[in-house]
């Protein structure tokens, strides 16, 4: 009580907090220090700054608990193996980067279990297969090991079967019987098997450091005979450094979720082992000059690369390693980062190398990796995100616990939302003031967006309404809409309208609030009885029916295929406060405002991109002028192509047109630096942010 007050009143102190960089340890001001409980403090962090809850819960734990119960325990095989019997499942619930396979096979050996241990990796067509591996060994006394359950998801029940019929007979199983799983979280996983059996998990070492380490630590580079076996030896040390160093980098910007890589690919140790032999082999066969291409192509494009499906992702992982192969690194003051921390150091011995390694910095800053230092804050709320998701995963159903019952909420909520959204768009009298038209295409793209709005408006109305009759007793509160109701409780949009919604990753309030947006620019084009002179590209629901209808227009107007016609890009930040009807259509082209800019700003000065402002995390993109041209005309100039994403998120899928679901196109922005820079900073083009 007297919260709301006291912080205007001390806002200052407050915004003293929101400024340090470990706000997570300072005191609150005045009593609020001493009046509320970790709790509460905890919920006033989460608002104030996001990225630093995951500390401060660490913190609370550890004061509470012990530390033991937020430092991981050591992966031992032995000691698990200790604690289960023939009928106990050993599962592995694999993560991105480890692998546990290495240490498994090595423990086999030791218990002489290495010749008999039967390894399947499950996909299509090896469920009989794994059937009868496992009948066969129980008697036997053999392991079975199933790689990758999470794949065969037909096949896993099955497996609870199977599991189920376990029994400490010695007739029927061997003592020393094992049955081992792999498998990546997931939902179709029996349940029964996992509390049956016991669970572990290897995480892949986190940091840099901890990462080269461990590279420099697993066969081959281990092995000293192939780590002084190369004949070009200066170049090879210096090369598998970078490579190792490029290892470590590709696996930790999968922290940085969608900023780091649109995928999180799952990098690891084979990648790294294959290349290195690759490394050796060339360098063997080519003592005069180093076959850099070749390096690269067999590396970045098949090694690494194999795993890379996203064409944006190609780009930037070809990108970071062409800072490791490339003849500077033979330089001894060729460095790895702008700071100079870090580099492949002078040629030696391999303890020389673990030396360096150890003396790196425990905690890298982003820069290491290619980022701005605002990507910390990026990854933080990434991880504070994924705990809160997990929490609410984990809640079971029950009453709101305040003055208000569930229904009561549900209720209010339902009412409030059907009043912001209104009936569906009336298309057969729109078709009627915006006829197809030969010469001007967006009128075609009116009447198919607002097609897709009124499925979507048709589905959020109806569900609501249900949702409403069962409250009041009037019709059966179905499976779905039950479903559909407690995420709405959770502030969370159904997936009843995802299905037949724009891609969004706001919660309810902003979904609601956004949809709101664009039905109301959908309302005033068709008041208007005419095209807008400016759009706002972030209210289409298929932003690329717009963009080819503006293309369309030209190549009409102009009678030019329209397969040779691409968009040529200007800044118009003389357009940024002018409102639609201050502002005058261009001949030709449209201009475009609503988009956001992640990882950069955009500097009105110098009229080129710049670095973020420090704890700005995104910022509005001036309003463009997509400039229909033909290729052969379209302008040279300095630039970064920055790709247009619907989300943060960043991963689409391949709809049934051939369109991503989130990507949108390419745009030129002026730059002074080189492409290479923003490619590794992760800078793109947003239609809508994520609150």
């Amino acid at each position: 009580k007297g919260l709301q007050e006291d912080f205007v009143k001390f806002l200052d102190e407050w915004k003293a907090i929101y400024d340090h960089n470990q706000p997570h340890t300072c005191p609150f001001p005045d009593k609020w220090q001493v009046q509320l409980n970790d709790m509460q403090k905890l919920i006033i962090l989460r608002a104030l700054r996001p990225d630093k809850v995951i500390p401060a819960v660490q913190n609370m734990i550890e004061n509470e608990m012990g530390r033991k119960f937020i430092e991981p325990p050591p992966f031992d095989l032995g000691k698990i193996y200790k604690e289960s019997t023939c009928i106990t499942p050993l599962i592995f619930v694999l993560s991105p980067g480890s692998d546990p396979f290495i240490s498994l096979n090595k423990f086999a050996e030791q218990k002489k279990k290495d010749k008999d241990m039967v390894i399947i990796s499950l996909g299509q067509g090896q469920g009989p297969k794994a059937e009868h591996a496992i009948r066969d060994a129980m008697p036997k006394g053999s392991w079975v090991v199933l790689q990758n359950c999470h794949l065969a998801v037909s096949w896993m029940t099955t497996l609870e079967k199977i599991c189920e019929e376990f029994a400490p007979d010695p007739k029927v199983m061997h003592r020393d019987f094992r049955l081992w799983l792999t498998s990546y979280p997931s939902k179709d996983f029996p349940v029964a098997v996992l509390q049956n059996g016991i669970k572990m998990t290897n995480e892949p070492p986190k940091g840099l450091r901890a990462n080269l380490l461990g590279s420099f630590l697993t066969d081959p580079i281990s092995d000293p005979k192939f780590f002084t076996g190369c004949t070009q030896d200066i170049q090879f040390r210096k090369l598998l450094f970078g490579l190792c160093f490029f290892h470590g980098v590709i696996q930790e910007r999968r922290k940085f979720g969608p900023l780091g890589w649109n995928i999180p690919y799952e990098f690891n140790e084979s990648d790294l082992r294959i290349s290195v032999r690759q490394l050796t082999m060339f360098l063997d066969e080519y003592p005069e000059k180093t076959p850099f291409d070749a390096l690269k192509y067999l590396t970045g494009e098949c090694n690494y690369g194999g795993r890379v499906t996203d064409n944006k992702d190609r780009r930037l992982i070809l990108t970071l390693l062409n800072d490791y192969y490339n003849e500077g690194i033979f330089n001894e003051d060729y460095k790895f980062s702008p700071s100079g921390v870090y580099f492949a150091p002078k040629y030696g011995d391999y303890e020389d190398y673990l030396e360096y390694i150890k003396s790196l910095p425990l905690i890298q800053d982003p820069e290491v990796y290619g980022f701005h230092p605002n990507a910390d804050i990026t990854k933080d709320q990434n991880e504070t995100h994924s705990l809160f998701s997990t929490i609410l995963l984990t809640q079971a159903s029950s009453d709101s616990g305040g003055d208000q019952s569930q229904d009561e909420v549900l209720g209010k909520l339902t009412k409030t939302i059907l009043s912001e959204i209104p009936d569906v768009f009336p298309v057969e009298e729109v078709k009627e003031s915006f006829p197809v038209d030969y010469h001007q295409s967006m009128n075609t793209v009116l009447t198919q967006e607002l097609v897709r709005f009124n499925g979507l408006i048709k589905v959020i109305r109806s569900s609501l309404q249900d949702i409403e009759k069962a409250i009041k007793g009037l019709i059966l509160m179905s499976p779905q809409l039950e479903v559909c109701a407690r995420t709405l409780f959770d502030g969370k949009v159904p997936a009843m309208w995802d299905e037949k919604s724009y891609p969004s990753l706001k919660p309810l309030g902003g979904y609601v609030a956004d949809l709101r947006e664009r039905l109301t620019f959908f309302q005033d084009w068709i008041d208007s009885n005419t095209t807008p002179n400016m759009f706002w590209i972030s209210r289409f629901f298929f932003t690329q029916s717009f963009l080819t209808g503006a293309l369309q227009n030209f190549a009409r107007k102009y009678t030019i295929p329209i397969d040779i016609v691409q968009f040529d890009f200007f800044i118009k930040d003389d357009l940024d406060d002018v409102t639609d009807a201050e502002t005058q259509a261009p001949e030709d082209g449209v201009y475009v405002r609503g988009l956001f800019i992640e990882g950069a700003k955009w500097d009105k000065e110098a009229q080129n991109l710049a670095e973020s402002d420090p704890k700005v995390l995104f910022v509005d993109c001036p309003v463009l002028w997509l400039y229909p041209s033909e290729m052969s005309k379209l302008r040279v100039f300095d630039h970064y192509e920055c790709p247009v994403y619907k989300t943060s998120a960043r991963r689409g899928v391949l709809s049934t047109t051939g369109h991503s679901t989130n990507f949108v196109m390419m745009i030129k922005l002026p730059s002074k630096h080189e492409q290479e820079h923003w490619i590794k900073r992760g800078v793109a083009l947003l239609t809508q942010l994520d609150d």
